[in-house]
């Protein structure tokens, strides 16, 4: 097994090393992630090198869990904030209402809605109609 793979991938340094050259010789951007336990530290660091945005997860929960974010949260968000990143962020997880969604946009460049979205394509009836209630309810 090589070195980082342990973890279910490889490391950032890895990517740096091996992968880079084939992403950007492909135009493909890697999307890291952030979390509330990254260090500012490494947040920094990711963020040397990123392009495209920066993924910041909003809780270690599983995404379509939790709904709504506590006061912890808004607090990564904010302190994600201070470090006056260069590359844009998008929040995830958590996002479901058009609450949840204003909130996370207030500390980020946009927010990121899967599992909402997901069961929204899930229910019966029109699908066109579907999405576009889904949309006109987060804006």
């Amino acid at each position: 097994m090589a070195a980082g793979h342990d973890r279910g991938g490889p490391t950032v340094e890895e990517y740096l090393e091996t992968y880079r050259p084939l992403f950007e010789e492909n135009d493909i951007l890697n999307i890291f992630l952030i979390s509330p336990q990254t260090p500012d530290e490494r947040i920094c660091y990711l963020d040397g090198f990123s392009k495209g945005f920066l993924y910041m997860v909003s809780s270690a929960s599983t995404t379509g869990v939790k709904k709504g974010f506590d006061s912890t949260r808004t607090e990564y968000f904010k302190r994600v904030v201070k470090l006056n990143l260069s590359t844009p962020h998008l929040t995830g997880f958590g996002i479901s209402d058009r609450k949840s969604f204003e909130h996370a946009c207030t500390y980020s460049s946009g927010a990121i809605i899967g599992s909402a979205f997901i069961n929204t394509l899930d229910k019966e009836g029109n699908l066109g109609h579907n999405i576009h209630d889904f949309i006109k309810s987060i804006r």
